[in-house]
């Protein structure tokens, strides 16, 4: 157990000893917004740069912090451990941002989910998203800058199931079957920066027949590489393994990628004022689809089977 009888100061002069008792372990600290950090490993600030210098060189580790909570009286010290880098804190605000304005936007009936890549992160992000938003009465597949891997073919599997049926339960409400389908239209959002299986996903998507595809021509580069073959400066080979056939322009998207069904141009301008037009754009045809081909929504309580046992008859 870490203990310390180190004496931290404020910037107002301030003192406090923090007691001797075990440290809080992250993620049970849980900082909030109004909280104040009075020290990092035991050094004490004197300017308003100082929390950046005390944290330089410590992305990854784990940092000791003196912090008074928000209408706390006595400060306390916990243990919590950096990130190497705020890429994935980033991503996760655009994500949820993206999320929040399609939920408002169509009034709650659009989902929407971004993947971020064909590999394990964007398989695991396209299942944080799916498992709740593909509820909606339709759905935003968002694969702009999507750089490639390989499962697309299993994100595929859910994405064209169709709702053929409902079971209805005792206690549970109907469950829509398959119970992991998109009960309505969907429509794609892919870009410039979308490669690989980016590229793939976008073209097949065209191919299921699945909806409009959006945005800008992707990147095109389907022959892929595998690198497996290390050398002894611990570089590694990068030779193409892999090429791509579809059933409509054979080996084409090499090179070339594939053409949005509606273009949609992101201005320097746009991006200034915070706009995504690409996603707008999304919502428009996603509201379109929805009222020319609604969700299945059948009325369970009319015509319901009575399956009682008959009457025993008379003697």
């Amino acid at each position: 157990t870490r203990k310390s009888f180190i004496i931290l100061k404020t910037l107002k002069g301030e003192s406090y000893v923090p007691s001797y008792t075990s440290p809080l372990r992250a993620p049970g600290v849980a900082l909030k917004e109004g909280d104040e950090i009075l020290g990092v490993n035991g050094e004490t600030f004197e300017g308003p740069h100082d929390l950046d210098r005390s944290l330089a060189n410590l992305h990854g580790e784990e940092v000791n912090l003196f912090v008074k909570r928000k209408g706390k009286k006595e400060a306390e010290w916990v243990f919590v451990k950096t990130i190497q880098h705020e890429k994935l804190l980033e991503y996760r605000d655009w994500i949820e941002k993206n999320r929040a304005y399609v939920h408002k936007k169509s009034k709650g009936k659009l989902g929407y989910v971004h993947i971020p890549n064909m590999s394990i992160w964007g398989y695991s992000e396209f299942m944080r998203l799916y498992l709740t938003e593909h509820k909606h009465d339709g759905l935003i597949v968002d694969v702009r800058f999507n750089g490639g891997g390989f499962c697309s073919q299993l994100i595929f599997k859910f994405l064209t199931q169709k709702v053929v049926g409902f079971d209805q339960t005792r206690y549970w409400g109907a469950d829509a079957y398959p119970s992991m389908a998109v009960n309505g239209p969907m429509v794609c959002l892919t870009n410039q920066y979308a490669g690989s299986d980016g590229d793939i996903f976008s073209h097949s998507f065209k191919l299921f027949n699945l909806g409009k595809l959006i945005g800008k021509k992707t990147w095109g580069g389907v022959i892929g590489m595998w690198p497996r073959h290390r050398l002894i400066d611990n570089s590694m080979t990068s030779q193409p393994e892999f090429s791509f056939w579809f059933k409509d322009v054979g080996w084409g998207v090499e090179n070339y990628g594939t053409d949005p069904d509606i273009d949609v141009e992101i201005t320097p301008d746009d991006f200034a004022k915070n706009l995504d037009p690409q996603l707008d754009q999304g919502i428009i045809e996603g509201l379109k689809a929805i009222k020319k081909n609604p969700p299945l929504r059948p009325n369970l309580k009319k015509d319901r089977p009575n399956l009682k046992a008959p009457k025993l008859p008379k003697h």
